[in-house]
C-alpha cells in the first residue's frame, strides 16, 4: 500500500476525531468540536491517504506533537523537529504502521528539512514504542503527567 500526504481539511478532521480506539487505546480517543477541529485544521497537522485517498492516519509536527508538561522537564531541548501520529484504529497492529512512519518522516524529512526527529510517547504503548525502535528511535527521557507516563524518543535520519 502506497501512502500520500495532504494537508489537514475540516472534513478528515472530523473523520479522524470520530475514531474510536479500543482500551488501553481509548487514551487516544478524541471528540468532534469546532476546537477540536480547528486545532488539526490550523496548528500543523497532516492527513495521511492510501492510493484510494481513503484516509488511514494523521501526524502533527512541532508544538503540537509535544506533551506540554514536559516542557516542565526540559526534555524538548535541543535541535530536533518534534512529530506525532495516528493511525485508523482498524489497521494498529496489522503491519501497517512501519510503511506509515515511514512515509510520515520522508515528508518531514523533505519538506522540512530536518533529520532529527523526536517523538514522545505513552509509556504504556508497547506496541508503538516497539514500532518506533524497528525505525531506529532510542529512548532519552521520560516523566509524567496527571493522567499518564510518557517516554521520549530520537532518531537521527541515516540520509
Amino acid at each position: 500500500m502506497n501512502y500520500f500526504v495532504r494537508n489537514m481539511a475540516n472534513e478528515i478532521a472530523k473523520i479522524v476525531l470520530e475514531w474510536k480506539y479500543e482500551p488501553p487505546y481509548d487514551f487516544y480517543n478524541s471528540q468532534v468540536t469546532k476546537g477540536n477541529i480547528a486545532e488539526l485544521v490550523e496548528h500543523g497537522y497532516y492527513s495521511v491517504v492510501d492510493d484510494k485517498e481513503q484516509v488511514v492516519g494523521f501526524f502533527c509536527t512541532g508544538g503540537a506533537a509535544q506533551v506540554p508538561v514536559g516542557h516542565l522537564h526540559g526534555v524538548y531541548d535541543g535541535e530536533f523537529i518534534d512529530v506525532g501520529f495516528g493511525l485508523r484504529p482498524e489497521l494498529t497492529g496489522k503491519g501497517y504502521g512501519y510503511p506509515f512512519l515511514q512515509c510520515i518522516l520522508g515528508f518531514v524529512e523533505t519538506t522540512f528539512h530536518q533529520s532529527r526527529f523526536r517523538l514522545t510517547v505513552a509509556a504504556f504503548n508497547e506496541r508503538a514504542i516497539h514500532l518506533y525502535k524497528k525505525a531506529g528511535f532510542k529512548p532519552i527521557a521520560d516523566f509524567e503527567t496527571e493522567t499518564s507516563d510518557f517516554i521520549v524518543m530520537v532518531k537521527e535520519s541515516e540520509s
